[in-house]
């Protein structure tokens, strides 16, 4: 599909948004629309004059669902069906849009969307209906308590009337501070089975409009011809080549010498030329180690003191503990980079407007930081950038980077240009797989002791790494007396009553440039937590549930919860008696505040195939806003998980990525997995993350299902899996 924008056309379209979303926004909070029909009630709900409500969504959507989670709360709180709802994305402006939990920020990740969104839209819907309903309740002179909406109607004290009728009245009105919210036991939309994604029926014929479907008029395609290794710098090209390629324009080097942007009438001839062009590198200060360099010192740091003492435990006394146990269980664990190879590479386009305003048109996870990095490179006030916030064919974290590298390219690739053109950057699936900002490779050495019993005596556990936030703007809040929180996460609020329990972490350098992956550090940490406690019950010949249990079971909110899904998970899979030839394998983790166990249920053997028959999971998310969309999420971070940890690693010879594209970097197919059944715990507490917590239990799961197959003879502990002749059918 091609979105075909005049600059006249969007000009006159943002011009018009612009007065909407600006009337009335005064210091106390109050937004009208006057005499207009149409109404911004609230930053968060828009009402046109034919009543169609608009949810402004200030979260980006890859797949993951607030496009219709967070129209399902506006519609829920003022009486609307799914029908008489549509969504906006929210033009790039931190003052009202930012992510709470990120601070004057605006932007999607870290599965914040519903939990940070949750009491901030249910206001927003509510405060609308109690506007509309005063301006009836006015209108007709009786008291506002007598009414209500319902499915748009305003009805009540035999009177009836569309919403519509009392838009412009209602937009008159203050906003409400503490509007009366719906009763749960009213709800509707809200946790109904029934309830679709609106984003469907677009994406399926066609109209929906991604970053990559934007054609603007006259247009140029802009590659960047990248340095093969990190911490390259081009010097010069030679492009007489590229001129023989029909459509090429012409080649500038970045300013930042990281590549040089070929321009081009189309993509196929920014490929070719980009192909044809010669560039001269500074190979100086590149990167030079291959991966078994870069994994030896890792696993030669677990080995060593560590830098920091996380939890500020006597490492002394926890490593005699374990020293002196009836049994320890030992094991050393290496995890790979890893690219995140969502569906859509990378992409974006920039053009200038008539008055010199820039916009930028992207699936944009982040809009702060492109709006951040525009203001520099083009010297314009905040409010002369504009962002076009777009859908993305995935993202997995990658269209969230600390310092906006792609949009940056771009806007450097515009910025060199007379800005009389628009420029679409492209990336191709290699650029993206090759690219850099990967999951970081990491290291974990665990000694556990044990008692006669069978209980945990001491836990020694020491991971070696490459830190995420270290020199980007998110230090300040994710760095704390020199750790990376990220890098811990999933071990240090562990749910698990652990005594005697020491963690120590050492920063190692850096490859390539590294990035969050989807669910971050519990990528690396669910796995080791969730194998660790398997080894540790068969050592004490316990089963893996009820060993689990026994380490939950001081009644902790957390602990409960934790134990709810596991004993959920266990018993929808039949934990225990598994069809005759197949093993199971399980795992529980916490993560972004989501409790998600999983099974995997297993058949074949490591030599001449495994088959994942079934995967069950259970998940505490809170309040279950859109359960469709939570079982989809649950699916998706399964078969992410299962998927990389089989046969996927990243891998660098001589300071070079050898993956290219699919063929060697290889995603999960669907019929790797032939059936993954959600089962949700009801809850009446708010909600919290659910895009990221159903990937970290699933590698763990299926490892320990590996690993009680009769034949296996130890747990695989570095991945991917394929390495340690693991095959899959």
């Amino acid at each position: 599909m091609t979105l075909n924008t005049s600059r006249r056309g969007f000009l006159t379209s943002a011009a018009a948004t612009t007065a909407v979303l600006m009337i009335g926004a005064t210091a106390d909070g109050v937004l009208a629309a006057g005499a207009s029909a149409d109404a911004m009630l609230t930053p968060f709900v828009k009402i046109d004059s034919s009543g169609k409500v608009i949810a402004i969504v200030k979260h980006f959507e890859m797949g993951q669902g607030p496009t219709t989670g967070l129209t399902t709360i506006i519609a829920e709180e003022i009486g609307v069906t799914m029908d008489q709802i549509g969504y906006e994305f929210a033009p790039s402006d931190p003052t009202r849009y930012n992510n709470l939990y990120f601070g004057p920020f605006q932007g999607t990740g870290g599965s914040t969307a519903m939990a940070n969104s949750w009491q901030q839209y249910r206001t927003a819907g509510a405060a609308a209906r109690a506007m509309l309903i005063t301006a009836a309740a006015a209108n007709w002179g009786i008291d506002p308590a007598d009414l209500d909406i319902t499915d748009g109607r305003i009805t009540g004290a035999g009177h009836d009337a569309p919403l519509a009728d009392f838009v412009a009245a209602a937009a008159a009105l203050p906003v409400p501070e503490t509007p009366a919210l719906r009763d749960p036991t009213d709800w509707k939309i809200i946790g109904n089975p029934a309830t679709r994604r609106l984003d469907s029926p677009a994406k399926v014929n066609g109209q929906a409009r991604f970053a990559m479907d934007v054609h603007l008029p006259d247009q140029m395609v802009v590659m960047i011809k990248r340095t093969p290794k990190r911490g390259g710098l081009a010097t010069g090209f030679d492009d007489s080549a590229a001129q023989e390629v029909k459509g090429y324009i012409m080649a500038r080097t970045l300013p930042t010498q990281h590549g040089v942007a070929i321009y081009a009438e189309n993509t196929w001839a920014a490929i070719q030329a980009r192909e044809a062009l010669e560039v001269h590198w500074d190979m100086t200060a590149a990167e030079t180690r291959s991966s078994q360099q870069i994994r030896d010192e890792i696993l030669t740091a677990l080995n060593a003191e560590p830098s920091y003492n996380v939890n500020k435990a006597d490492r002394a006394a926890v490593k005699a503990a374990v020293d002196s146990a009836d049994r320890v269980v030992e094991k050393t664990f290496y995890f790979p980079l890893l690219a995140h190879a969502p569906m859509e590479p990378l992409n974006c386009t920039i053009e200038q407007t008539a008055n010199g305003d820039i916009v930028l048109h992207d699936g944009a996870q982040m809009p702060t930081a492109p709006h951040m990095a525009y203001q520099e490179i083009f010297g314009l006030p905040a409010d002369r950038i504009h962002i076009e916030t777009m859908l993305a064919g995935g993202s997995f974290g990658r269209r969230a980077t600390a310092d906006a590298d792609y949009q940056v390219e771009a806007g450097l690739a515009f910025a060199m240009t007379d800005r009389s053109r628009p420029v679409k950057l492209v990336w191709t699936r290699e650029d993206d797989i090759r690219g850099g900002n990967y999951r970081p490779a990491t290291g974990h050495k665990v000694r556990v002791g044990l008692s006669r019993d069978g209980r945990i005596t001491g836990w020694d556990h020491q991971i070696a790494g490459q830190s995420i936030m270290k020199g980007t703007f998110f230090e300040q809040v994710a760095v704390h007396d020199g750790v990376d929180s990220t890098l811990v996460e999933g071990v240090t609020e562990n749910p698990y009553n652990i005594p005697g329990q020491a963690i120590g972490l050492t920063d190692t350098e850096k490859a390539t440039s590294v990035l969050w992956w989807r669910s971050v550090g519990h990528t690396h940490t669910a796995y080791v937590m969730e194998t660790m406690m398997d080894l540790a019950a068969r050592a004490a010949n316990t089963d893996p549930v009820d060993f689990r249990l026994a380490h939950l079971a001081d009644g902790t909110d957390d602990q409960i919860r934790q134990a709810r899904v596991l004993k959920l998970a266990a018993e929808k899979a039949g934990w225990g008696q598994p069809p005759e030839g197949r093993t199971q394998g399980i795992a529980v983790h916490k993560s972004f505040s989501t409790f998600v166990a999983e099974v995997v249920e297993i058949s074949g053997t490591a030599e001449d195939g495994i088959v994942i028959e079934k995967v069950t999971a259970a998940v505490d998310c809170g309040v279950a806003i859109n359960p469709d969309v939570i079982k989809a999420q649950i699916e998706g971070g399964i078969g992410y998980g299962i998927g990389h940890a089989m046969r996927d690693q990243i891998t660098l010879v001589d300071g070079q990525v050898e993956q290219s594209n699919f063929p060697d970097y290889e995603p999960l197919r669907i019929s790797d997995i032939k059936k993954i059944e959600t089962h949700i715990v009801p809850s009446p507490l708010a909600p919290t993350g659910i895009g990221e917590p159903g990937t970290p239990p699933s590698a763990p799961a299926l490892a320990n299902a590996i690993a009680a197959l009769p034949q296996s003879d130890d747990l695989v502990a570095e991945l991917p899996m394929a390495e340690a002749g693991i095959s899959f059918a």
